[in-house]
């Protein structure tokens, strides 16, 4: 089910818990939930008791995301204090080979058997771009938008911070002081459009001057570490045992792939899908464009403040000539679907970024990683040899722990061999 405007009653006294992707990414989404009067708030930090629970309502064969998901939700449930009139979650749906879009129905499925049938389960889905969130108040999906724009650019910070910080713990207590500035404006019901977008770039400037004064000694040394895959797993530190820690522990720093081109790829696939169906003229595609332009005139008014910082870190402009493009002989976007597309675009467009390797994160048995790595060879044989490395996660291992120091010995031999060198921002100096 989506939020349609009929049914909000619905949530009318319930919590609605937001999965936690990533810690930053479902905090500001729970902050727009709530700035249409939708309390909301993101699960709490995953533990053994996740997989405990989420173990018993899974066959083993899922991919590790759903357990970890479905196990969080499962932790609420089963809390003292819970109450099945104030609890809905929240799940949203994608089209294509990843049973990701499997989740949301196999929740509602496991709760109707235990007797929560009354609990909502909101699901919007990735065909019509998400457009369904937007209905349950006038603009919700934009605040929503903002919140995903705000979260990327504080983890960017974060990212491009920690490995050089000179007091351990400086760059994520800024963190969390920045999440919690720009929360406040986006959880605040009393701005309008123009004063939400206009107090979040203040917001934004205020936390990139935070970061600006993070004690940190920059240098070119560290190699730079491309960080794709499937989304859940990527982002989730939880599932994948901290893996950006760890590459910045063997003297890398990571550039990992955003939440944004998740949604960019949507748009660009709604367009896709209505051309396909003979409505390139139709008042859906003049919806489509519209809500593109405007979702690009909000991310292009909120990275204003970091244009000097995110230097030599641009994200990718348009999805389908940085991205799909790129991938097209390998995975033509037309015909493979999803994460596998974004995850061998993206690895090339990191590649002419001055990259020195790639890791492709994914569950054990995920398709998309399946696929990915039999293409990432002839990826790497196209682009300089850099190398790409698939590494997996489950519930108890991963062979990340074992093959890391060789991979990034790898990635120290292309980085003085590459012929893309890599720009850097003003402050690092010669």
């Amino acid at each position: 089910m989506g939020i349609p405007t009929e049914e909000k009653p619905v949530l009318e006294g319930r919590t609605l818990y937001v999965p936690r992707m990533s810690y930053v990414g479902a905090r500001l989404f729970a902050a727009a939930f709530r700035s249409v009067g939708i309390e909301a708030r993101e699960v709490e930090p995953s533990d053994d008791r996740t997989l405990d629970l989420g173990g018993l309502y899974s066959s083993g064969e899922e991919c590790y995301p759903q357990k970890v998901t479905i196990g969080d939700f499962l932790r609420i449930i089963h809390s003292d204090s819970f109450d099945r009139r104030t609890v809905a979650f929240f799940m949203p749906i994608a089209e294509g080979p990843c049973r990701f879009g499997q989740y949301a129905p196999y929740i509602r499925q496991v709760l109707d058997e235990m007797g929560y049938d009354d609990i909502p389960v909101i699901s919007p889905n990735s065909k019509n771009s998400y457009d369904g969130v937007g209905d349950c108040g006038a603009d919700l999906m934009r605040r929503v938008w903002r919140a995903i724009v705000v979260a990327d650019a504080l983890h960017k910070c974060l990212l491009k911070t920690r490995p050089y910080e000179t007091v351990p713990g400086d760059a994520e207590e800024t963190y969390e002081q920045a999440i919690t500035i720009v929360e406040k404006v986006l959880e605040n019901r009393e701005l309008n459009g123009r004063q939400r977008l206009r107090a979040l770039v203040e917001a934004l400037t205020t936390s990139r001057d935070l970061f600006r004064n993070v004690p940190a000694r920059y240098n070119k040394d560290r190699l730079l570490i491309g960080v794709v895959g499937e989304i859940f797993c990527r982002l989730n530190t939880f599932s994948n045992y901290d893996a950006v820690k760890r590459i910045e522990a063997h003297g890398g720093e990571a550039w990992l792939s955003d939440l944004c081109e998740w949604v960019w790829y949507t748009n660009w696939s709604q367009k896709f899908l209505l051309v396909r169906d003979g409505k390139r003229v139709s008042l859906k595609m003049l919806k489509a464009f519209l809500k593109n332009k405007i979702q690009a005139a909000d991310e292009h008014a909120l990275l204003t403040p970091f244009a000097e910082d995110f230097r030599g870190y641009e994200e990718p402009h348009d999805v389908f000539r940085d991205v799909l493009t790129p991938a097209w002989p390998y995975l033509p976007a037309d015909s493979a679907l999803g994460e596998m597309v974004l995850t061998v675009g993206k690895s090339i467009y990191l590649q002419r970024k001055g990259a020195d390797a790639i890791i492709d994160i994914s569950p054990f048995s995920c398709m998309n990683g399946i696929v990915t790595e039999a293409v990432h060879p002839a990826v790497s044989g196209d682009h300089g040899n850099i190398p790409i490395r698939n590494f997996y996660f489950d519930a108890s291992s991963s062979n990340m722990e074992r093959d890391l120091d060789i991979f990034m010995e790898l990635a120290g031999a292309y980085n003085k061999s590459k012929t893309i060198p890599r720009s850097y921002p003003a402050y690092f100096g010669d």
